[in-house]
């Protein structure tokens, strides 16, 4: 699949394109050539700022919740392409902020279908969740499409609630709609810019950089790490394969072009051996997502 000639001269909106996957997807959907409008909080973390990506694209300091606002931007901007990654993204803080947890993740999931149901031309939108959106069975097989969606914690919760309105709304508005939309799930990324809090990476560094012991919360548990590229490179092949498709609207896609595999946070803790790959298929990965972004000149 050619990305660039998807995405060359499109309108593309990101919700949440100041955070860490949202950064890395306005920067390679400016390498592709798109026109790039961006609606998310100020950013947390200093990678937005480190790309520079604030000059290149149509900026837009704002909260998901604010309908208001998130219609307007829509809109005025009647974009082609939309991906929706706008999320309170952390397990421990849902605990801490439960209900702000909630509304983020649905509430902002419902404002943004809602603001496109009124869109008169062709868009493809594609709405990220995440793979804890299954009632946790603590079983030892890989969850597929038909399991039940659950969640014990406020954020595996909300998103499994996301999951429900999304699918609300494309049955009870998107069938035969100029607007297709689609749900993605993805497990735990790592990489470049990501300084969030309770991230094992980041937390290595930080304990390294001030001389402390790494200390890994579970070691035993077992997570389907990938590089932030695969899943975003998923997204970007699903939403072009979507605008091009004339069929029924589809259900959802959990399999992004490359799936990280599994590894033990104890490894990754310890700086992970050479034997433990933790990701799969590069080449497949270079193939059907062309080539990664580059930094962009600050």
């Amino acid at each position: 699949m050619n990305l660039r000639q998807a995405f060359a001269g499109k309108k593309v909106w990101i919700s949440g394109h100041t955070g860490f996957k949202g950064s890395w997807l306005t920067a390679w959907l400016l390498e592709l050539g798109a026109e790039v409008a961006g609606y998310a909080l100020p950013a947390e973390g200093p990678l937005f700022r480190q790309l520079g990506l604030a000059r290149h694209i149509r900026h837009e300091q704002a909260d998901i919740r604010n309908l208001g606002k998130l219609r307007k931007s829509l809109s005025s901007f009647r974009p082609d392409f939309v991906f929706h990654l706008a999320a309170q993204p952390l397990v421990r803080r849902s605990y801490g902020q439960p209900c702000e947890t909630f509304e983020v993740n649905t509430l902002g999931t419902a404002y943004v279908l809602d603001a496109l149901k009124v869109q008169k031309t062709p868009c493809a939108a594609v709405f990220v969740t995440t793979d804890k959106v299954y009632e946790n069975r603590e079983t030892r097989h890989r969850y597929l499409e038909k399991d039940p969606l659950g969640g014990r914690d406020p954020y595996s919760a909300s998103k499994a609630a996301a999951e429900i309105i999304i699918a609300s709304y494309r049955s009870s508005f998107f069938q035969k709609h100029p607007v297709r939309v689609v749900s993605a799930r993805a497990g735990n990324v790592i990489g470049g810019g990501d300084w969030a809090e309770d991230r094992i990476l980041p937390d290595c560094v930080r304990a390294l950089q001030k001389g402390k012991m790494i200390l890994v919360r579970n070691p035993r548990a077992t997570r389907p790490w990938q590089h932030v590229l695969e899943p975003l490179g998923g997204y970007l092949a699903l939403a072009a394969r979507l605008s091009r498709e004339k069929a029924e609207q589809p259900e959802r896609d959990t399999r992004p072009a490359v799936l990280g595999r599994v590894a033990k946070a104890e490894w990754l803790g310890g700086f992970a051996p050479r034997s433990s790959s933790l990701f799969a298929e590069p080449e497949r990965s270079r193939a059907e997502c062309g080539p990664p972004p580059s930094p962009r000149p600050r």
